[in-house]
């Protein structure tokens, strides 16, 4: 990103400053939870100095004043509409009192005045319903997007031109994000940051808020069936034990023997439990682990092909290819340029390596993340 009056070149001689500044729009009838996610997940990221990694900022969309909840209390924000002008990110998290954003899909007044403060290149990200001001906005407009499963059907039938997945946690875009309902927040923000900023600075704080890093599977298996089946058993021991032994060759067979089930019962259990089916999932875990060992070590490609179970770099190649969007070598280039100081992002959601843009991310389309736009999905055929 171009030094910008918002954000200025880093003096070594004066106070430090997060180079990116994320601004929160409190909306009347905001949800407390989801308000607090990002000053969570962003505010205890931190570089190899323990130097934070951002600025966050919390504004309405009127005056400095008291903004109602839809719980028993209310809230002081002390910025302004205008801080959305200094921002590199907005996040608008979930409300209660849309108005007519919600039953027409239009802005209000005060949300169109407050989002002409907006900068073109800045990144929009929403939390569970705040997708309705992104759409009402025309961020969304042809784009891939998610909400709440509860008002996806609402949603797609309000906003017919945005493509509408109800099925997963969250849906990456390059510079605008959303994501599904609630908790989903939490799994966006710390994507975010390990876009931003890579694996490791994103699983340290994912251990420090106390939330796994990355959950399997999309938002399809929270949403309440008819007649649930019971669940007597759970498939946690195979995955536990899978995962030790990443680097072997694991069969379904021997994931099913380890929760004393048949293979067909063993793949209906994994899929209502993980979303995906136990070939998808073994798959997205060496992959993490890949990248892992892409970013924090000096190991040849040949050798993380190895220990993350793909056997052959081709094998990792194709793989990463599919789940990332690059090959293992800019990864790793990309993401040891961000731990050096760099930035692995362009303005908007491409990757940079020496200076030039990799073929095929740009502004609006696929991010590093991934060519499926959103983790919880996974990218391999079923088995193992």
């Amino acid at each position: 990103m171009q030094d910008s009056p918002q954000n200025p070149p880093q003096d070594s001689s004066g106070p430090y400053r997060p180079s990116h500044r994320i601004v929160v729009l409190a909306l009347e009838g905001l949800i407390p939870f989801e308000l607090g996610i990002p000053q969570r997940i962003f505010g205890r990221a931190r570089d190899s100095e323990g130097r934070p990694l951002y600025e966050i900022v919390t504004c309405s969309v009127r005056s400095p004043g008291l903004i109602r909840t839809d719980a028993d209390f209310s809230i002081l924000v002390e910025n302004g509409p205008e801080a959305l002008a200094t921002a590199d990110t907005v996040i608008v998290p979930a409300s209660h009192r849309l108005g007519p954003v919600y039953t027409e899909g239009v802005l209000t007044e005060e949300l169109t005045a407050a989002f002409a403060h907006l900068r073109p290149d800045t990144r929009m990200v929403s939390i569970c319903t705040g997708s309705y001001v992104l759409a009402a906005a025309g961020f969304l407009d042809g784009r891939p997007a998610t909400t709440h499963w509860a008002h996806a059907a609402h949603f797609q039938g309000l906003f017919p031109r945005i493509k509408v997945d109800a099925d997963v946690l969250f849906v990456d875009d390059g510079d605008v994000l959303t994501s599904a309902g609630v908790a989903a927040g939490i799994d966006l923000c710390l994507h975010m940051v390990r876009r931003d900023h890579g694996t490791a600075v994103a699983n340290d704080v994912a251990r420090r808020t106390v939330v796994p890093p990355h959950r399997d599977g999309g938002q399809a298996q929270y949403i309440r069936r008819p007649i649930p089946e019971p669940q007597l058993a759970t498939t946690a021991t195979a995955r536990s034990w899978a995962l030790a032994r990443l680097h072997e060759p694991i069969q379904l067979r021997d994931m099913a023997e380890q929760e004393s089930m048949s293979v067909r019962t063993f793949t209906r259990r994994f899929r209502e439990e993980a979303g995906v089916s136990p070939g998808q999932w073994l798959v997205q875990q060496r992959v993490e682990r890949a990248r892992q060992l892409l970013e924090s070590t000096d190991l040849s490609v040949d050798q993380v092909a190895r220990d993350a179970g793909f056997g052959t770099a081709q094998s990792m190649r194709q793989h990463l290819q599919s789940a990332l969007g690059v090959p293992p070598t800019v990864y790793r280039r990309t993401f040891r340029a961000a731990a050096e100081g760099g930035s692995p992002s362009t303005a908007v959601g491409g990757l940079t390596v020496d200076g030039l843009t990799v073929e095929g991310l740009t502004a609006k389309g696929p991010t590093v993340e991934g060519l499926a736009r959103h983790a919880g999905r996974g990218t391999a055929r079923d088995g193992l």
